[in-house]
C-alpha cells in the first residue's frame, strides 16, 4: 500500500501505512511534528490508534467481538471465565492440565493478607465498594514484591486474578456490617465469589446453578474491550514503568466513572427514576425522542457498536433465563422489559440504532442476582481484570513502548509581565 499523503503549508509530506491482520488501516504519524512543527488535534483520541495489539478485534458497524481471535459468541457459550482469562493473558487456549493448574494456583492464593482486613476495616461503613477495591489494589505493592522477571511477574498476576473477589466480596461484606466469608477451593472461581458475597455463619448456603452461569457468562463478556478508556489508563500508567499492582489500580480508577463502568448502575437508577415517577415508561421514551429535551434512556446505543452490541445478544438470553429460574417479581425489571420492547420496535431506535447494549442487560441480571447497584462497577471490575492484565503485560514486552506523552494546543494567555502583590 503506498504510503498516505499530507499536503500543509504548500509542501507534501509522505507517512507510512499500517495495515492489521483484519484489514484496519492506520497512518503512521510518528513523525508528524518532526516533520511539519504540527500535531493531531484529535480530543478523546477517538481516531488516534496508541498501539499494535494481538488482544481483541472489534469491528463496531458489523457487530464483531473477539478475543485473540476466536468470536465471542462461541467462548460465551462453551468457555470459563478462568479459561478466557488464561487466553487473553497467554495468547492460547489452555490444554486441560494447563487450565487445571492456572485453577489450582489462584485458588492457592485467593486469602489476602490479614494487616489488609484491618485496613479494610477502617473504612466506613458507607465508603464506596470502588473506593476501597481501588486502594487495597494499589496496596498490594506493600506486601508483595514486584519486579521485572517473568516468573515474579506471572505470580503476581495470578494473586491479583486470586485476590480481586475477595477483596470485593469483603468490600460488600463490611458495607452491610456482615462478618467475612473466607474463600473455599472446593468451588469455581464464581461460586467461590458469590458464596465470599452471600453466606452467613448461621447457614447452610449453596449457589444456585443459574446464579453461577450467569455470572460466568458476564465476567466472559467483560473481559476485555479492546483500547477504552480504563484499557487506555492501565497501558498509559504502565507505559512509565509503574508496577502492575499501581497500573491495574488505575484502571479501577477509570472505570469507576459513569460513562465507563458506571453505566450499568445508571440504568438501575433511571428505571428507579421511572417507577418513583408512577412507571409511565412511555413518558420517558417520548422524552428521549425529542430534540429539545436533554433525557436520554441509559443502556442504548454504544459509542464503538454502531450495529448491535454482540454482547448484549448473548446477555438477553441469559437475562430471561435468570429471572425465570428465580421468579423474580421486581417492578424495575417489568419496567426494563417494556422499555427493551419499545426499542427493538420503534423505528426511532431502530434508524439511530440505538439498541439494548451490555449495560442495560447486566445491570438487569446483577440486580436479579441481589447484587446491589453500588456492587455493579465492581463486577465490572472483576471482569475486565484479564483484560487489562495482558494489555499491561503485552505493553511490557513491547520494546517499542514509549512513555504516554499526549501533546495539547495552547489556548491561553500569550507571555506577559508577573507584577508584585504590592503594585497590583
Amino acid at each position: 500500500m503506498e504510503n498516505a499523503k499530507l499536503s500543509f503549508n504548500g509542501r507534501e509530506y509522505e507517512f507510512p501505512v499500517i495495515v492489521g491482520t483484519e484489514e484496519e488501516i492506520g497512518i503512521d504519524m510518528q513523525s508528524l511534528r518532526a516533520k511539519t512543527k504540527a500535531i493531531a488535534f484529535d480530543p478523546g483520541y477517538g481516531n488516534t490508534g496508541a498501539c499494535e495489539s494481538a488482544i481483541t478485534y472489534i469491528d463496531g458497524d458489523a457487530g464483531i467481538l473477539r478475543y485473540r481471535g476466536y468470536p465471542i459468541e462461541q467462548i460465551a457459550a462453551l468457555a470459563t471465565f478462568p479459561e478466557v482469562a488464561y487466553l487473553l493473558i497467554n495468547g492460547q487456549l489452555p490444554v486441560l492440565e494447563q487450565l487445571r493448574e492456572f485453577e489450582r494456583e489462584i485458588r492457592y492464593h485467593t486469602l489476602i493478607h490479614e494487616d489488609m482486613k484491618k485496613a479494610l476495616d477502617a473504612y466506613p461503613s458507607t465508603a464506596h465498594p470502588m473506593a476501597i477495591l481501588a486502594a487495597m489494589v494499589i496496596s498490594l505493592a506493600s506486601y508483595y514484591h514486584e519486579d521485572d522477571s517473568p516468573e515474579t511477574i506471572n505470580l503476581n498476576i495470578i494473586r491479583l486474578l486470586a485476590k480481586l473477589p475477595t477483596i470485593a466480596a469483603f468490600s460488600y461484606k463490611h458495607s452491610v456490617g456482615q462478618p467475612y466469608v473466607y474463600p473455599r477451593n472446593d468451588l469455581s472461581y464464581t461460586q467461590n465469589f458469590l458464596n465470599m458475597m452471600f453466606c452467613l455463619p448461621t447457614m447452610d448456603y449453596v449457589v444456585p446453578d443459574v446464579l453461577g452461569r450467569a455470572l460466568n457468562l458476564l465476567l466472559i463478556l467483560h473481559a476485555d474491550h479492546e483500547q477504552n478508556c480504563s484499557t487506555s489508563t492501565v497501558r498509559m500508567v504502565g507505559s512509565s514503568r509503574a508496577g502492575l499492582f499501581a497500573s491495574i489500580g488505575a484502571g479501577i480508577c477509570a472505570l469507576w466513572g459513569p460513562l465507563h463502568g458506571g453505566a450499568n448502575q445508571e440504568v438501575i437508577e433511571m428505571l428507579e427514576m421511572i417507577r418513583d415517577d408512577g412507571g409511565n415508561y412511555r413518558k420517558y421514551v417520548d422524552m428521549a425522542k425529542d430534540k429539545n429535551s436533554d433525557f436520554r434512556l441509559m443502556g442504548f446505543g454504544h459509542r464503538v457498536y454502531r450495529n448491535f452490541d454482540p454482547r448484549a445478544q448473548i446477555l438477553k438470553k441469559s437475562a430471561d433465563e435468570v429471572l425465570q429460574a428465580l421468579g423474580v417479581n421486581d417492578p424495575l425489571l417489568d419496567i426494563a422489559k417494556n422499555l427493551e420492547e419499545i426499542a427493538l420496535r420503534d423505528e426511532y431506535f431502530i434508524e439511530r440504532k440505538l439498541y439494548p447494549n451490555v449495560d442495560f442487560y447486566s445491570g438487569i441480571i446483577y440486580r436479579a442476582m441481589g447484587i446491589p447497584t453500588n456492587m455493579f462497577t465492581v463486577m465490572f471490575a472483576i471482569g475486565r481484570l484479564p483484560g487489562w492484565i495482558a494489555q499491561w503485560k503485552e505493553m511490557r514486552a513491547d520494546k517499542h513502548t514509549r512513555i504516554a506523552r499526549p501533546r495539547q494546543i495552547y489556548t491561553g494567555e500569550r507571555e506577559r509581565q508577573f507584577v508584585p502583590i504590592f503594585q497590583r
